[in-house]
Formats: C-alpha cells, sequence, structure tokens
C-alpha cells in the first residue's frame, strides 16, 4: 500500500480583497458606515472563492485615499473596491486619489456603472466612477448607496433572471487573471464571470 502525504489542491484559490468606504461622516461616527457590509456581503455571495477582506473606514482625504490605495496593493489584495466620494460635490476626491497611483486606467468600468445607474436616475452622469491597474490588482470605485453597489455590481435582469444589461463584476475574474491574478470563481445565479472559452480552467475535483 502506498501513501502520500501530498494534500489534494483546494477546489477555488484563496483571495484577498480590498474594501474601502470613503466617508468624512461615517469615519468621525456621526452614522454607521454601510458601504463596508454592503461590499462584504456582495462579494461573499457571489464567489466560490475563500476570501479574506481588508476592511478600511477613511475620510474624504486624497492623499489618505491614495495612501490606503497603496497600502492594500502591497498586502497582497488582488482587488480592491471603494465606496463613497465619486460625486462632484467638493469633498469628493476619490477618482483623483485613484487616478494618482495607477499604472493603467480601465475607462470601461465606469463607463458601464454609468450605464447601468442611468437606467434607474438621470443624475447617473454626475458620477465619476473610475477604474485602474495598480501592479497586479484591480482597483475599482463604485457608488456610495448600497442598492446601488448591487446593482453595478450584478447588472439589471428581467423577471425570469436573465441579464438586461451585464454587471460590471462579469468582467473582473478575467481581468484578473490576465493581470495574473488569482482565478476568481462565481455563483452564476449572482453574476457569471465572463471569460474565453481558452481561458476557463477545468474544474479541480
Amino acid at each position: 500500500m502506498t501513501e502520500t502525504n501530498a494534500a489534494a489542491p483546494p477546489l477555488h484559490d484563496a483571495v484577498k480583497i480590498g474594501i474601502v468606504s470613503i466617508s468624512d461622516r461615517a469615519s468621525s461616527g456621526v452614522y454607521e458606515d454601510k458601504g463596508l457590509p454592503a461590499l462584504q456581503d456582495w462579494l461573499g455571495k457571489a464567489l466560490h472563492n475563500p476570501l479574506q477582506f481588508e476592511a478600511r473606514l477613511i475620510p474624504d482625504e486624497k492623499e489618505r485615499i491614495s495612501a490606503t490605495l497603496i497600502e492594500l496593493v502591497d498586502a497582497g489584495c488582488s482587488l480592491v473596491l471603494t465606496t463613497g466620494g465619486t460625486g462632484p460635490a467638493i469633498r469628493d476626491v476619490t477618482p483623483e486619489a485613484t487616478l494618482a497611483v495607477a499604472d493603467k486606467e480601465m475607462p470601461g468600468f465606469g463607463e458601464q456603472m454609468r450605464q447601468i445607474s442611468l437606467k434607474f436616475v438621470p443624475t447617473a452622469i454626475l458620477s465619476r466612477q473610475v477604474a485602474v491597474i495598480r501592479g497586479q490588482s484591480l482597483i475599482i470605485n463604485l457608488p456610495g448607496q448600497p442598492k446601488s453597489i448591487a446593482e453595478t455590481l450584478e447588472g439589471l435582469k428581467d423577471s425570469q433572471g436573465q441579464n438586461l444589461v451585464h454587471g460590471i463584476f462579469s468582467a473582473v475574474p478575467y481581468c484578473i487573471d490576465l493581470i495574473g491574478g488569482p482565478y476568481l470563481e462565481t455563483h452564476d445565479d449572482v453574476c457569471k464571470a465572463f471569460r474565453p472559452k481558452n481561458a476557463i480552467r477545468a474544474p479541480r475535483t
């Protein structure tokens, strides 16, 4: 009888994700932050992967935001999602802080988020969300409201559950593949990841 100590590989890659809520009032305790719980809840439902979250609640300060994003990328977060600070108000500086740490800009994410939000409110054109790559990490600015976070990540579906407008998260796993990150696997009933056929990994058993 032959014995082996080699453990079977895990079914899904472990993923470290940075989640950042940016708000002067929430970070100072004026009201309860709802962005971080909304992000963690949605990601937990959407992904098969074992998840480790690095959560930060910080004020609307450009240098602080940029430093936090760099910290999370350096800590090994393959994906960093921010919420808040993307409007036209004077204190809304999240996009500027994000672009300041970018190696590459990924404009399609912001374009698609605005297209989704325009299905609900005309003021979506005031949103300035951006997405960038820094090193081997994808950083995406999301809206500030939990409902809007879910809508932009998931997209819009009809009464039969068929996609009317794809959410941005459908493109996230393949983007992370391309920059050398872990293989993200989604629950299709929440948000189906899209990959070219030659990029789809055979299921581990």
